[in-house]
Protein backbone atom coordinates (compact mmCIF):
# COMPACT_ATOMS: atom_id res chain seq x y z
CA UNK A 1 0.00 0.00 0.00
CA UNK A 2 1.32 3.62 -1.04
CA UNK A 3 1.49 5.47 2.09
CA UNK A 4 1.82 9.31 2.56
CA UNK A 5 5.61 8.54 4.43
CA UNK A 6 5.98 7.55 0.62
CA UNK A 7 5.28 10.90 -0.54
CA UNK A 8 7.82 12.80 2.44
CA UNK A 9 10.71 9.52 1.24
CA UNK A 10 10.10 10.92 -2.52
CA UNK A 11 10.51 14.54 -1.57
CA UNK A 12 13.46 14.31 0.06
CA UNK A 13 14.82 12.59 -3.19
CA UNK A 14 13.74 15.87 -4.86
CA UNK A 15 15.51 18.28 -2.51
CA UNK A 16 19.14 16.39 -1.79
CA UNK A 17 19.35 14.84 -4.93
CA UNK A 18 17.07 16.56 -7.96
CA UNK A 19 18.01 20.13 -6.42
CA UNK A 20 14.17 21.22 -7.02
CA UNK A 21 12.97 23.99 -5.72
CA UNK A 22 10.72 24.42 -2.31
CA UNK A 23 7.90 25.98 -4.73
CA UNK A 24 8.03 23.16 -7.32
CA UNK A 25 8.13 20.51 -3.72
CA UNK A 26 5.12 22.48 -2.45
CA UNK A 27 2.89 21.51 -5.61
CA UNK A 28 4.51 17.70 -5.83
CA UNK A 29 3.31 17.61 -2.19
CA UNK A 30 -0.36 18.69 -2.87
CA UNK A 31 -0.74 16.44 -6.00
CA UNK A 32 0.63 13.64 -4.41
CA UNK A 33 -1.75 13.55 -1.52
CA UNK A 34 -4.23 13.80 -3.43
CA UNK A 35 -2.97 10.98 -5.38
CA UNK A 36 -2.33 8.90 -2.24
CA UNK A 37 -5.79 9.76 -1.13
CA UNK A 38 -7.25 8.36 -4.14
CA UNK A 39 -5.21 5.22 -4.16
CA UNK A 40 -6.87 4.14 -0.62
CA UNK A 41 -7.96 0.73 -0.83
CA UNK A 42 -7.03 0.36 -4.51
CA UNK A 43 -4.66 -1.62 -6.28
CA UNK A 44 -2.02 0.61 -8.06
CA UNK A 45 -2.60 -0.89 -11.43
CA UNK A 46 -2.66 0.70 -15.12
CA UNK A 47 -6.87 0.50 -14.84
CA UNK A 48 -6.80 2.20 -11.27
CA UNK A 49 -4.37 4.92 -13.24
CA UNK A 50 -7.29 5.13 -16.15
CA UNK A 51 -9.84 5.79 -12.96
CA UNK A 52 -7.97 8.61 -11.20
CA UNK A 53 -7.76 10.24 -14.75
CA UNK A 54 -10.98 9.98 -15.09
CA UNK A 55 -11.73 11.53 -11.83
CA UNK A 56 -9.28 14.34 -12.07
CA UNK A 57 -11.70 15.23 -15.57
CA UNK A 58 -14.75 14.70 -13.28
CA UNK A 59 -13.22 17.42 -10.91
CA UNK A 60 -13.13 19.65 -13.37
CA UNK A 61 -9.32 19.91 -13.31
CA UNK A 62 -7.69 21.96 -16.42
CA UNK A 63 -5.63 20.36 -18.65
CA UNK A 64 -2.42 22.36 -17.60
CA UNK A 65 -3.54 20.79 -14.18
CA UNK A 66 -4.06 17.33 -15.02
CA UNK A 67 -0.96 17.13 -17.08
CA UNK A 68 0.84 18.45 -14.15
CA UNK A 69 -0.81 15.51 -11.51
CA UNK A 70 0.04 13.01 -14.13
CA UNK A 71 3.38 14.19 -14.48
CA UNK A 72 4.05 14.01 -10.33
CA UNK A 73 2.07 10.23 -10.10
CA UNK A 74 4.76 9.17 -12.94
CA UNK A 75 7.63 10.45 -11.08
CA UNK A 76 6.56 9.20 -7.63
CA UNK A 77 5.92 5.58 -8.97
CA UNK A 78 9.32 5.55 -11.23
CA UNK A 79 10.97 6.70 -7.73
CA UNK A 80 9.15 4.29 -5.52
CA UNK A 81 9.70 0.91 -8.12
CA UNK A 82 13.85 2.60 -7.98
CA UNK A 83 13.32 2.05 -4.06
CA UNK A 84 11.63 -1.45 -4.64
CA UNK A 85 8.22 0.17 -2.88
CA UNK A 86 5.94 -0.79 -6.05
CA UNK A 87 6.37 -3.75 -8.79
CA UNK A 88 5.30 -1.38 -11.66
CA UNK A 89 4.49 2.49 -12.53
CA UNK A 90 0.89 2.29 -13.52
CA UNK A 91 1.34 5.82 -15.12
CA UNK A 92 3.86 5.34 -17.38
CA UNK A 93 2.25 4.46 -20.29
CA UNK A 94 -0.65 7.18 -19.33
CA UNK A 95 -1.11 9.67 -21.81
CA UNK A 96 -1.54 13.34 -20.83
CA UNK A 97 -4.10 15.59 -22.43
CA UNK A 98 -2.22 18.17 -25.11
CA UNK A 99 -1.60 21.40 -23.50
CA UNK A 100 -1.92 24.29 -25.92
CA UNK A 101 0.95 26.29 -25.76
CA UNK A 102 1.33 29.86 -23.93
CA UNK A 103 2.96 32.70 -25.52
CA UNK A 104 5.03 33.82 -22.84
CA UNK A 105 4.68 37.25 -22.16
CA UNK A 106 7.76 40.27 -22.78
CA UNK A 107 8.08 43.89 -23.06
CA UNK A 108 8.62 45.33 -26.25
CA UNK A 109 12.01 47.83 -26.73
CA UNK A 110 9.82 51.01 -25.70
CA UNK A 111 8.33 49.55 -22.82
CA UNK A 112 12.31 48.14 -21.66
CA UNK A 113 13.37 51.52 -21.51
CA UNK A 114 10.54 53.01 -19.74
CA UNK A 115 11.11 50.29 -16.76
CA UNK A 116 14.94 51.13 -16.83
CA UNK A 117 14.66 54.66 -16.29
CA UNK A 118 12.48 54.37 -13.62
CA UNK A 119 14.68 54.05 -10.67
CA UNK A 120 16.08 56.65 -9.09
CA UNK A 121 19.68 56.98 -9.85
CA UNK A 122 20.53 59.57 -7.10
CA UNK A 123 20.08 56.94 -4.19
CA UNK A 124 21.86 54.20 -3.32
CA UNK A 125 18.41 51.59 -3.26
CA UNK A 126 17.83 53.25 -6.72
CA UNK A 127 21.53 52.07 -8.09
CA UNK A 128 20.91 48.37 -6.57
CA UNK A 129 17.38 48.40 -8.19
CA UNK A 130 18.57 49.67 -11.93
CA UNK A 131 21.34 46.84 -11.23
CA UNK A 132 18.78 44.49 -10.79
CA UNK A 133 16.64 45.50 -13.73
CA UNK A 134 19.67 45.38 -16.02
CA UNK A 135 21.25 42.04 -15.19
CA UNK A 136 17.80 40.77 -15.52
CA UNK A 137 17.01 41.78 -19.15
CA UNK A 138 20.70 41.52 -20.01
CA UNK A 139 21.39 38.11 -19.33
CA UNK A 140 18.34 36.45 -18.89
CA UNK A 141 18.10 34.68 -15.35
CA UNK A 142 15.52 33.29 -13.27
CA UNK A 143 14.76 35.37 -10.44
CA UNK A 144 16.06 32.42 -8.22
CA UNK A 145 19.51 32.65 -10.00
CA UNK A 146 19.98 36.11 -9.12
CA UNK A 147 18.83 35.83 -5.72
CA UNK A 148 21.63 34.05 -5.20
CA UNK A 149 24.28 35.57 -6.87
CA UNK A 150 27.43 36.49 -5.28
CA UNK A 151 30.33 38.69 -6.16
CA UNK A 152 32.79 35.65 -6.65
CA UNK A 153 30.16 35.12 -9.62
CA UNK A 154 30.46 37.82 -11.56
CA UNK A 155 33.90 38.06 -13.97
CA UNK A 156 33.82 41.78 -14.96
CA UNK A 157 36.87 41.07 -16.83
CA UNK A 158 35.51 38.84 -19.36
CA UNK A 159 31.81 39.71 -18.71
CA UNK A 160 30.61 36.24 -17.83
CA UNK A 161 28.53 35.02 -14.78
CA UNK A 162 28.79 32.00 -13.08
CA UNK A 163 24.78 30.71 -12.40
CA UNK A 164 23.51 27.63 -10.60
CA UNK A 165 20.64 27.02 -12.62
CA UNK A 166 17.55 24.59 -11.89
CA UNK A 167 18.65 20.59 -10.96
CA UNK A 168 21.75 22.65 -9.38
CA UNK A 169 23.14 22.67 -13.00
CA UNK A 170 25.86 25.74 -13.27
CA UNK A 171 25.60 27.64 -16.44
CA UNK A 172 28.03 30.44 -17.88
CA UNK A 173 25.27 33.65 -18.86
CA UNK A 174 26.92 36.90 -20.58
CA UNK A 175 26.49 40.52 -19.84
CA UNK A 176 26.78 43.64 -21.64
CA UNK A 177 28.52 47.09 -21.07
CA UNK A 178 25.27 48.68 -19.44
CA UNK A 179 24.76 46.01 -17.41
CA UNK A 180 28.52 46.08 -16.35
CA UNK A 181 28.37 50.02 -15.79
CA UNK A 182 25.12 49.28 -14.01
CA UNK A 183 26.45 46.81 -11.30
CA UNK A 184 30.14 48.65 -10.80
CA UNK A 185 28.28 51.80 -9.68
CA UNK A 186 26.08 49.78 -7.36
CA UNK A 187 28.95 47.72 -5.88
CA UNK A 188 31.05 50.65 -5.24
CA UNK A 189 34.22 48.70 -3.67
CA UNK A 190 32.35 46.05 -2.23
CA UNK A 191 34.43 42.96 -2.19
CA UNK A 192 32.65 39.66 -1.41
CA UNK A 193 28.84 38.09 -0.36
CA UNK A 194 25.79 37.90 -1.70
CA UNK A 195 25.45 40.81 -4.76
CA UNK A 196 22.06 42.26 -4.14
CA UNK A 197 21.19 43.09 -0.54
CA UNK A 198 18.71 44.80 1.39
CA UNK A 199 19.48 48.01 3.74
CA UNK A 200 20.64 45.37 7.07
CA UNK A 201 22.95 43.68 4.66
CA UNK A 202 20.66 40.70 4.38
CA UNK A 203 20.87 38.56 0.97
CA UNK A 204 17.54 40.29 -1.32
CA UNK A 205 14.79 36.91 -1.70
CA UNK A 206 13.16 36.32 -4.73
CA UNK A 207 10.07 37.55 -3.30
CA UNK A 208 11.67 40.74 -2.57
CA UNK A 209 13.38 41.25 -6.49
CA UNK A 210 9.70 40.28 -7.79
CA UNK A 211 7.96 43.08 -5.33
CA UNK A 212 10.99 45.10 -6.79
CA UNK A 213 10.11 44.60 -10.44
CA UNK A 214 6.40 45.07 -9.45
CA UNK A 215 6.84 48.42 -8.38
CA UNK A 216 9.08 49.61 -10.57
CA UNK A 217 6.91 48.38 -13.83
CA UNK A 218 3.81 50.30 -11.91
CA UNK A 219 5.73 53.66 -11.38
CA UNK A 220 6.63 53.50 -15.59
CA UNK A 221 3.00 52.99 -16.28
CA UNK A 222 3.27 49.82 -18.12
CA UNK A 223 -0.04 48.22 -18.06
CA UNK A 224 0.79 44.71 -18.20
CA UNK A 225 1.80 42.21 -15.17
CA UNK A 226 5.53 42.42 -15.28
CA UNK A 227 7.78 39.71 -13.17
CA UNK A 228 10.88 38.82 -13.22
CA UNK A 229 10.52 35.93 -15.56
CA UNK A 230 9.03 38.88 -17.94
CA UNK A 231 12.35 39.56 -18.10
CA UNK A 232 13.51 36.89 -19.03
CA UNK A 233 10.70 35.78 -22.16
CA UNK A 234 12.00 39.70 -23.05
CA UNK A 235 15.66 38.88 -23.35
CA UNK A 236 14.88 36.17 -25.14
CA UNK A 237 12.63 37.69 -27.96
CA UNK A 238 14.58 40.42 -28.47
CA UNK A 239 17.60 38.48 -28.81
CA UNK A 240 15.90 35.94 -31.42
CA UNK A 241 14.34 39.36 -33.31
CA UNK A 242 17.83 40.40 -32.84
CA UNK A 243 19.18 36.79 -35.20
CA UNK A 244 20.41 35.37 -32.64
CA UNK A 245 20.76 31.61 -33.14
CA UNK A 246 18.29 29.15 -31.35
CA UNK A 247 20.46 27.39 -29.85
CA UNK A 248 23.25 29.69 -28.20
CA UNK A 249 19.46 30.85 -26.74
CA UNK A 250 18.81 28.03 -25.48
CA UNK A 251 22.41 27.77 -23.88
CA UNK A 252 22.05 31.34 -22.00
CA UNK A 253 18.62 30.30 -20.77
CA UNK A 254 19.11 27.21 -19.05
CA UNK A 255 17.32 24.86 -21.18
CA UNK A 256 17.55 21.19 -21.37
CA UNK A 257 15.18 20.71 -24.24
CA UNK A 258 15.41 23.10 -27.71
CA UNK A 259 11.50 22.47 -27.75
CA UNK A 260 11.55 24.48 -24.79
CA UNK A 261 13.04 27.41 -26.27
CA UNK A 262 11.21 26.88 -29.12
CA UNK A 263 8.22 29.03 -27.93
CA UNK A 264 9.93 32.07 -28.28
CA UNK A 265 10.12 31.80 -32.33
CA UNK A 266 6.91 31.84 -32.19
CA UNK A 267 6.57 35.16 -30.23
CA UNK A 268 8.29 36.32 -32.53
CA UNK A 269 6.42 35.55 -35.63
CA UNK A 270 3.42 37.10 -34.35
CA UNK A 271 5.40 40.43 -33.47
CA UNK A 272 5.91 39.84 -37.11
CA UNK A 273 2.71 38.99 -37.90
CA UNK A 274 1.51 42.32 -35.98
CA UNK A 275 3.99 44.36 -37.67
CA UNK A 276 3.66 43.51 -41.37
CA UNK A 277 -0.39 44.13 -40.69
CA UNK A 278 0.47 47.61 -39.10
CA UNK A 279 2.85 48.76 -41.90
CA UNK A 280 2.46 47.34 -45.09
CA UNK A 281 -0.63 48.89 -47.66
CA UNK A 282 -2.07 45.35 -48.71
CA UNK A 283 -2.24 43.76 -45.32
CA UNK A 284 -5.58 44.62 -44.61
CA UNK A 285 -7.28 45.72 -47.38
CA UNK A 286 -5.18 49.10 -47.92
CA UNK A 287 -4.31 50.31 -51.65
CA UNK A 288 -7.84 49.68 -53.08
CA UNK A 289 -7.91 46.48 -51.57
Amino acid sequence: MIKNGHIDQFLNYLVTERHYSPFTVINYRRDLVFLVNFLKDRKPDRLTAREYLLQLEKNRYSRRSIARKLSAARSFFRFLAREKLAVQNPFETLLSPKIPKRLPNFLYPEEIKLLLEAPDKGSPQGLRDLAILEVLYGTGIRVTEISRMNLSDIDFGEGEIRVLGKGGKERIVLFGSIAHAALKEYLHGKKAGAVFTGRRGNRLSARQIERIIRFYSRKAGIPKKVTPHTLRHSFATHLLEGGADLRMVQELLGHVSLSTTQVYTHVTKERLKQVYDASHPRARGGING
